[in-house]
C-alpha cells in the first residue's frame, strides 16, 4: 500500500503546479517503502523538492498577483520549517521520526494544502491568463 494512490485526483488544473505535485507524491511513496538506509537520501530529495517546489509557486504568486499571497507564502515557510526539524533528526540517525513525519504529518497536510490554497490560486492563474487573452 502506498500513502497517495495515484487514481485519486490531485489535479489544481494548472499543469506546472499538478507536475510538481506528482513529484512530491512520487517521493513521499517511494519514502514509504524505503529502508533506514535509503531514508535518509530520499528525505533530503524530498526537502529539496519542496523547497524548490514553494519557490515555484511564490513566483507565480508574485506574477499573477495572488491576493493571498502572504498567507500562502507564510504556510510554504511554516512547512519547510517543519521539515528542517525532522531533517535535523533524520540526520542524527532517527528514522522513524522521519517515518512519522511522512506518514502521518505530510498526507494530511499536502491534501488539505492542494484542496485549499494551491486551488485557489490554480483558479486565480487561470482567471488572470483568461483576462490577458481578452
Amino acid at each position: 500500500m502506498t500513502i497517495f494512490d495515484r487514481t485519486i485526483p490531485l489535479s489544481v488544473g494548472y499543469a506546472h503546479i499538478d507536475h510538481n505535485h506528482g513529484i512530491f507524491i512520487d517521493l513521499v511513496n517511494q519514502l514509504d517503502k524505503a529502508n533506514n538506509t535509503d531514508f535518509p537520501g530520499l528525505f533530503a530529495q524530498l526537502y529539496q523538492h519542496t523547497e524548490e517546489h514553494f519557490e515555484s509557486e511564490n513566483r507565480l504568486m508574485a506574477q499573477f498577483g495572488f491576493p493571498a499571497e502572504t498567507e500562502h507564502k507564510g504556510e510554504h515557510q511554516r512547512v519547510l520549517e517543519e521539515f528542517k526539524q525532522f531533517k535535523t533528526r533524520i540526520d542524527k540517525g532517527l528514522i522513524s521520526f522521519g517515518r512519522a513525519f511522512v506518514k502521518e504529518r505530510l498526507p494530511q497536510w499536502f491534501l488539505l494544502h492542494i484542496t485549499t490554497m494551491d486551488s485557489a490560486l490554480a483558479s486565480h492563474i487561470k482567471a488572470q491568463q483568461e483576462l490577458q487573452d481578452e
